[in-house]
């Protein structure tokens, strides 16, 4: 009879798991992504961990350059925790690259990755606020130099591939439109960000003759062969900074639109990991190979982004004949 009892209670709990379980593994490639995640993470602490890190320059040169321009309900509060950080920084950014490192070990973990993503979530828009201050969303910045902040896009991924609790629907699916959010507000939320990306490249300022030439040309402390592609770039961009935002911002139009036509979805999502790439290079790849840099900034994010939308077939599940479940 206790057999019975423990058997009946093992049975239960496997299928208060199974609905999880089924449907977290019927779209290929979520856990793969959260992997990445993990490793992107991990990268963010190796950085925090930096012997630059631990001292002043990291909120002078970093943090506090950050607010201007900014009105006064986002510059207030990142300069406040900006004087709190001075007075032990060493000590604060110890605590703030062990909050990363066990962020990172918490998603590559499977059994602690829905913990480790809600921690992902609240950290990365605490950082958002008081670390970037909004990543320059609010004065105009460019997406060429990380707007809207590399730690927003954390956020972003961590909700789209929050384990899924139902099974997709059949045909092609994406980890991102089969997640928590449902299709149609995963696809909303690509469409306000590219389509922002094309709004803020056709500012007055964004689209100066110069521009484009003058974000690829600051090369401080990047190794030599960064330095030479940047600089190449540049001198391709010479004067044409106006035709080259029109076309940039035509190019993140066409990939905003792109998930909502199944037929162009998968070239849009390659012109968008293009784009990234050419972002992350006009960002000087974060800055992570000079010592100096927190994270890899937005480039690499929009990669790894691109690739949660990235349609596949799921694997739906399929009733055995004794009522148990089987894949296909």
């Amino acid at each position: 009879m206790m057999l019975s009892s423990v058997a009946s209670q093992s049975r239960l709990r496997w299928e208060w798991l199974r609905p999880t379980a089924v449907a977290d593994t019927a779209v290929p490639g979520r856990r793969g992504l959260q992997i990445c995640l993990g490793v992107v993470w991990l990268l963010d602490a190796a950085l925090q961990y930096q012997p630059f890190m631990f001292g002043p320059f990291f909120v002078t040169l970093g943090i506090e350059p950050a607010t201007e321009g900014n009105p006064a309900f986002v510059a207030d509060p990142a300069t406040w925790a900006s004087q709190v950080m001075l007075k032990h920084i060493a000590l604060y950014n110890a605590i703030f690259a062990t909050i990363q490192l066990l962020i990172a070990a918490g998603i590559l973990w499977r059994r602690t990755v829905r913990p480790a993503l809600a921690a992902s979530i609240v950290w990365s828009l605490f950082v958002w606020w008081f670390g970037e201050s909004l990543g320059g969303i609010l004065i105009g910045s460019s997406p060429l130099v990380g707007v809207p902040g590399g730690v927003v896009l954390y956020a972003l991924i961590a909700v789209l591939l929050w384990p899924a609790d139902r099974t997709p629907a059949r045909g092609p699916v994406s980890p991102a439109t089969s997640g928590p959010l449902g299709a149609r507000t995963a696809n909303a939320a690509w469409l306000v960000l590219w389509a922002s990306f094309s709004c803020y490249l056709l500012l007055p300022d964004n689209r100066a003759a110069d521009g484009i030439a003058g974000i690829f040309s600051v090369t401080d402390g990047q190794p030599g062969w960064l330095v030479w592609i940047m600089n190449g770039l540049s001198s391709l961009a010479g004067q044409r900074g106006l035709e080259i935002s029109i076309v940039l911002a035509i190019a993140c139009a066409v990939t905003a639109a792109g998930v909502f036509v199944p037929a162009v979805t998968r070239p849009a999502l390659i012109l968008a990991a293009a784009l990234g790439l050419l972002f992350w290079l006009a960002e000087g790849l974060g800055g992570i190979f000079t010592g100096q840099g927190t994270d890899p900034n937005t480039g690499l994010l929009l990669i790894l982004l691109a690739a949660c939308y990235w349609p596949r077939l799921a694997s739906l599940p399929q009733t055995a004949p004794h009522g148990g479940v089987h894949r296909r």
